[in-house]
Order: structure tokens, then C-alpha cells, then sequence
């Protein structure tokens, strides 16, 4: 009997396939993966949500019969409206206090100290500098409310069958609805809490270190060191939190993404990473464990509201431009690495750091290349973000196709909704949604490239490609990601549009999107930590990834452009005029 074929060696093999379950990283962010999302759906799908649901469905009966009643929204309409509004399940008391314990340092101008603590004494200082306002918004709330309620009591009387009775009711109306709305704001201005996020910042740091030890002991790695060097990592991240909250830093797209890297090569390249914390240097076991709590955020049913025009611009552009810039890459630059050029490739067209860490698993990149393609995309998407809206505004482009451009281009999910916010909640519904199809693209980009690589590039001639090979290349986290997504798109489609609104995307997705974010950071401060800047010099001989960036990306500008505006203005205006 020949070596390969003897019953205890397949035995091994399969103990060992079977091993894998639990002793690597990939089945590890699985499986944390998932224990957060039954946690979030515990949390907010059991008995607290309850209430929501009541009271959502008050509100909806209240809407249903004013609808019915006037030809215009009434003011129990809009009551009902905002009521139904504010019934989130992040809302709840367990919410609350959920969202207190994932929060990052607060937004800052000129006074650093307000990032983690604002005394009561400056709270009533605020709350007094801004008192004259609200009171002045909400006395002309109420003055815009005894004539709504006049000019609809008149519309009543004559049973709604004046047209200008009609027409004058919905003025007044309309006009205590913007006047209230304004009114609340600025009650909300003057209603600002003290705060201390020191404690609450100390026991998220705590229970995140046991979170992600139970895996690094499972792994057969040193849990006390990990833990001691967890430490350092998290209070870098800190850091970089707190500089990516300042206003002027945030204004410009410099990111706490951006800056848990940049502080990351600082330390490398300067005092040198701490010895003790780089048993806590794990950059894919947290970005993989991130990655499939994003997959819980593709949900199918927001991706059919936007429909086919959306289909097109992320699923026709992103594989022509990532095939082409891939080609260019090597054929026009003659750039030496082809996996640096299929990471940057990947980065550039899918969706930024999340595509290209699932392409450098599947075609074993070094880390120094998967840094180098982070950081071009970071770079670039900083710049993009702030220049794309003020191109958009400068030319009247429709909201509707600035939002899509921009969904299909800029690489950050967090960064699309902030540049789609600066033209209108339209083009950020539009631009989140589109990111959002372009992310389904992540575990089929691995695959492909994963195919690609076992077939093409590292193929040795004469050997067959196993079909072994190429699921060992796979990255495997992926389907953590695939898993999480169908499993919240069939809860959402479950609850139908209000109910998932408020519980779904307001209430366990907010958990979620807060941890992967946390996660993401604690990458990027390991990707920076472990990264030496003598090591780029090879991969940066004249430019090339720079430049391919740059030509790929204005590929992508200009296909995805013309993409939209073909979709969602000449082949499918009746879903645009829906929008």
C-alpha cells in the first residue's frame, strides 16, 4: 500500500481538517462572529423589543386612519410619524446601555478633555447658552400650533371638501411640522448630559481582551501575554479614536481608521513596537471577526428597494474595473508582485479594506503589500469623500446619481455614508445601499481569485489543481460573512420595513456596526505596529502602486458615472422617481 493511501494517514488528515474547526483564526471569527450576533438578536429581538412593536403598531393605525380621514397629513399624522420615529431598539434601557459601553471618544473642537468627559458644570453652561433658542423654537411651535390646529379644524367642518380650506389646513400644517421639528432640535441642543466615558472605556477594554482571548487559548497561543499586549493595542486605538473624533480632522476625511495606522508606523518606525505587545499584534483575527459582523449589514430586501439600476452600477462596473486595472497592472506597469496588484486591484474596486483583506487571504499576500494597498486606499478615500460631493454640488448633478457615483467608488462604507450625507439623505440612502450590493462581491472576489491563483499563478506545470487546494486558499471567514447576512436578511424581510428599521438597522446593527468598527481599528493599529517602512521600498520602485491606483480608480469614476446615469435615468426612471 502506498504512503498516500494508507487509512491511518486519511484519518490524520480528516482529524486534522477537523481540528481546524477550532484551532484557526478563520473559524475563529466565525464563531465570535456569530456569539455577537445571537447576543445582539437576544438582546433585541426578545421581550424589550416588545414594546417597540406596540407601539409601532399604534402609530401605524393612527397613520392608516388620518390618511384616510383628510386629503393632507394631519397633525395627528405627523404626532404619529415622529412617535413611531423614536421607537428604536437602540432606544430601549438595555440599548442604552449597550451603546454606552461601545462608545467611542466624543466629537472635539478646542477643548481635548471633552473627548472622554464633560462636567456638569460645562453641561449648564451649554444647556444655558443655548436655552434662549429653544425657547424661542418652541414658542413658535406653539404659536405655529394653534393656527395648524385652526385651519384644520375649519378644513374638518366643512368635511374636507373645500379645495381651499383644504390647501390652507396643509399650510399651516406643514408649517407647525418644519416649526416643531426645528423646536426639538434645539431642545435637544439644550438638553446636553454630563459625561465621564473613562469607566465604561476601561470595561469595554476588559471584556473585549476575554472576547477575543477564548480563541487566541483555543489557538494554542500565550493567553497572559495577549492579554498584557491587549492592553497597548487598545489604548493606541483609543488614541486613534480620540484624533479622528477632532472636528477639523473629521471634517477632512482623516478617519480613526486612517489614524490607527498612521500611529501604528509612527511607533514601529520610531520608538519601535513594544516587545510585550506583540503577542497582541493579531491584524486578521480582528478584521476577520469585523468582517462577518459586516456581512450582517447586507440585507437582501435594502438591496432590492434599490433594484436592478443599483445591480448594474456594483456588479457590471466592479468586476470589469477590478479585471482591467489587474491587467493594466501587469501588461502596462509591469508590476513585479501580481499580488500586491490583485489586493490594490481588489481595494481599489470592491468596497476598500474589507475586499482586500479577503483577496490577500485567498492569494497569500505579505502583509507588507496588504498594508501598502490599505493605506493607498485610505489616503484616497479621505480625498475622495471631501472633493466628490463639492464636484457633485459644483455641476447640479441629481442627488439620486451623485449618490450612486459615489456608492459605487469611494471605498469605506463609513465614508460613503458621510459623503452621501453632504448632498442630501436621498443620494446617502442611494450611496449606502449601492456600497452595500458592492460588499455582497467580497466572498465571490476571494473565490475567484482563489481559483485564479491555484490554476494560473502558482499552478507548477504538468500537476492538476485540486479542488483541496483551492478551498484551502479560500478564506473561510467569508462564509461567516455569507452566513450573517442571509440569516439578517430573512429577520429583516421577517419584521417587514418598520419593524426591521427600528429593531434591525437601529437597534442590533447598531451594536454590531459599532464592534466592527472597534474591531477594524484594533487591525489597523496591528497592521501599523508590525510594519517596518524599509520594508515598502521594494514595492514602491517608481510609483507603480500609485499610480495603478490612480488610473484604476479613474476607470471606475468613469464607468460607474456613466453606469448610473444609463441605469437610473434612461433604462429605470420609474425606480428613480420612487426613490
Amino acid at each position: 500500500m502506498s504512503q498516500q493511501a494508507r487509512p491511518d494517514i486519511v484519518v490524520d488528515k480528516a482529524a486534522s481538517r477537523l481540528s481546524d474547526l477550532w484551532t484557526k483564526e478563520d473559524y475563529w471569527a466565525i464563531w465570535l462572529g456569530f456569539l455577537l450576533i445571537i447576543i445582539a438578536s437576544f438582546i433585541y429581538f426578545g421581550s424589550p423589543a416588545d414594546s417597540v412593536k406596540d407601539g409601532i403598531a399604534n402609530a401605524n393605525a393612527t397613520l392608516e386612519a388620518e390618511a384616510d380621514k383628510a386629503p393632507f397629513k394631519t397633525i395627528a399624522y405627523y404626532n404619529a410619524f415622529r412617535a413611531k420615529s423614536g421607537l428604536t431598539g437602540s432606544g430601549t434601557e438595555t440599548g442604552k446601555t449597550i451603546a454606552a459601553l461601545i462608545k467611542t471618544p466624543a466629537r472635539w473642537g478646542d477643548s481635548p478633555l471633552k473627548a472622554f468627559f464633560l462636567s456638569k458644570e460645562e453641561a449648564d453652561a451649554t444647556n444655558a447658552a443655548k436655552a434662549r433658542d429653544a425657547a424661542e423654537a418652541k414658542a413658535n411651535a406653539a404659536e405655529a400650533l394653534s393656527l395648524a390646529q385652526a385651519a384644520e379644524s375649519a378644513a374638518e367642518a366643512a368635511g374636507f371638501a373645500d379645495t381651499t380650506l383644504n390647501a390652507a389646513a396643509k399650510a399651516a400644517v406643514d408649517a407647525w411640522n418644519s416649526a416643531e421639528s426645528k423646536a426639538k432640535s434645539a431642545a435637544s441642543a439644550a438638553n446636553v448630559k454630563p459625561y465621564n466615558l473613562i469607566p465604561m472605556l476601561l470595561i469595554f477594554m476588559v471584556v473585549t481582551a476575554l472576547f477575543f482571548a477564548i480563541g487566541i487559548k483555543c489557538m494554542g497561543k500565550n493567553v497572559p501575554r495577549f492579554l498584557i499586549g491587549f492592553i497597548f493595542i487598545f489604548l493606541v486605538a483609543i488614541l486613534a479614536y480620540f484624533l479622528g473624533n477632532q472636528n477639523t480632522f473629521r471634517k477632512y476625511g482623516v478617519g480613526s481608521e486612517a489614524w490607527a495606522i498612521i500611529l501604528g508606523l509612527l511607533i514601529a518606525n520610531t520608538l519601535g513596537t513594544p516587545a510585550f505587545a506583540k503577542p497582541a499584534i493579531q491584524t486578521e483575527y480582528y478584521i476577520k471577526t469585523g468582517l462577518v459582523l459586516l456581512g450582517a449589514s447586507v440585507l437582501f430586501d435594502k438591496i432590492i428597494a434599490i433594484g436592478t439600476p443599483g445591480i448594474f452600477v456594483a456588479w457590471v462596473v466592479t468586476p470589469i474595473v477590478l479585471v482591467l486595472t489587474y491587467i493594466f497592472g501587469q501588461k502596462v506597469l509591469k508590476i513585479e508582485s501580481k499580488t500586491l496588484n490583485i489586493v490594490i486591484s481588489a481595494d481599489m474596486s470592491v468596497c476598500g479594506t474589507s475586499a482586500a483583506i479577503a483577496t490577500a487571504a485567498a492569494c497569500r499576500a505579505k502583509k507588507e503589500e496588504l498594508t501598502l494597498a490599505i493605506g493607498i486606499s485610505l489616503t484616497f478615500t479621505a480625498v475622495m469623500m471631501i472633493v466628490m460631493p463639492m464636484v457633485i454640488k459644483a455641476v447640479g448633478m441629481p442627488e439620486v446619481l451623485g449618490g450612486a457615483w459615489i456608492g459605487g467608488t469611494v471605498d469605506a462604507t463609513g465614508s460613503v455614508a458621510a459623503a452621501g450625507a453632504v448632498l442630501g439623505d436621498k443620494a446617502m440612502y442611494v450611496a449606502a445601499t449601492i456600497k452595500m450590493i458592492q460588499n455582497v462581491l467580497i466572498g465571490l472576489t476571494a473565490f475567484c481569485v482563489a481559483v485564479y491563483w491555484c490554476a494560473k499563478v502558482d499552478r507548477v506545470e504538468g500537476e492538476k489543481v485540486h479542488v483541496s487546494e483551492i478551498w484551502h486558499r479560500f478564506p473561510k471567514f467569508v462564509l461567516g460573512f455569507l452566513a450573517a447576512s442571509i440569516l439578517f436578511s430573512l429577520i429583516s424581510q421577517g419584521y417587514g420595513t418598520d419593524l426591521s428599521k427600528a429593531l434591525v438597522d437601529k437597534g442590533a446593527l447598531s451594536m454590531l456596526n459599532g464592534l466592527r468598527t472597534w474591531f477594524f481599528v484594533f487591525a489597523f493599529v496591528s497592521i501599523g505596529l508590525a510594519t517596518n517602512f524599509r520594508e515598502f521600498a521594494p514595492y514602491f520602485k517608481g510609483g507603480k502602486p500609485v499610480i495603478l491606483y490612480v488610473c484604476g480608480q479613474s476607470l471606475n469614476l468613469l464607468l460607474t458615472l456613466v453606469m448610473a446615469y444609463v441605469m437610473f435615468y434612461l433604462v429605470f426612471p420609474d425606480i428613480t422617481a420612487s426613490i
